[in-house]
């Protein structure tokens, strides 16, 4: 919702302190900046195939050796049993395949390891210092419209660039802004006692990837502009 960069590593730090477990949910992260389970500590990191530019429907799950080890299977199917007998317990496929029962999301899988190799090809590293010059472009390029605030700006923070404008709706701002041709997200974002924290009800936020370029920040700005202008 505003691109802030968690410390994650930290609350992994912390939780285990208290005997918790921590999963954390990196599909905000995955396309955006390297990823690596072991130094963040966590538990379980899973992130989805269409935030890193693949298919939807599928997506990847990391867990810790022995605690999937421990777990029993969520679900019964093909190529995840190990033996069946009335005689015996039933035992299970080592894991993964413990895990995935029946016919697996063949061409989903494949699409997405296509799509991981593309963002591998290019670099997490290059990704993430191309999309950091967007975000500075974009934060520059909107500072001199009047009235609009932008939320979250915490330092290092990803390339999102959620904002307000006084005396215009969020969505009002979206409708009018995709009939100029840039689409950009409004709403809670999934994030309603975030925002409430901050005393509103929505926000405009414009993401930006590895395939956005400095033009189009500015033709976001552009439109911005005059879109504002017409509602205030």
């Amino acid at each position: 919702a505003l691109g802030t960069v968690n410390p994650v590593a930290e609350m992994a730090r912390l939780a285990h302190e208290h005997d918790a477990l921590i999963m954390v949910d990196g599909a905000q992260a995955a396309p955006h900046q390297p990823i690596v389970v072991q130094a963040l500590g966590v538990d379980f990191y899973a992130f989805s195939g269409h935030k890193v530019y693949g298919p939807t429907g599928v997506g990847v799950l990391y867990g810790r050796a022995d605690l999937l080890e421990a777990m029993a299977p969520w679900q019964g199917g093909g190529e995840m049993i190990k033996t069946v007998s009335f005689e015996t317990p039933t035992t299970f496929a080592d894991i993964p395949h413990k895990f995935e029962a029946g016919t697996p999301a063949i061409a989903e899988v494949i699409a997405l390891g296509r799509a991981l190799a593309w963002v591998n090809e290019i670099g997490l590293e290059l990704i993430q210092a191309w999309e950091t010059r967007l975000l500075e472009h974009a934060t520059e390029g909107v500072a001199s419209i009047d009235g609009l605030r932008i939320l979250g700006t915490s330092p290092d923070k990803a390339a999102v660039l959620s904002f307000v404008v006084d005396g215009a709706h969020a969505q009002d701002i979206g409708l009018l802004i995709d009939q100029l041709g840039v689409a950009i997200r409004t709403g809670h974002h999934c994030a309603q006692p975030l925002l409430s924290h901050f005393g509103v009800d929505a926000t405009c936020r414009a993401s930006f990837a590895a395939y956005n370029t400095p033009e189009e920040i500015d033709i976001f700005v552009e439109g911005l502009e005059r879109v504002v202008g017409m509602l205030r």
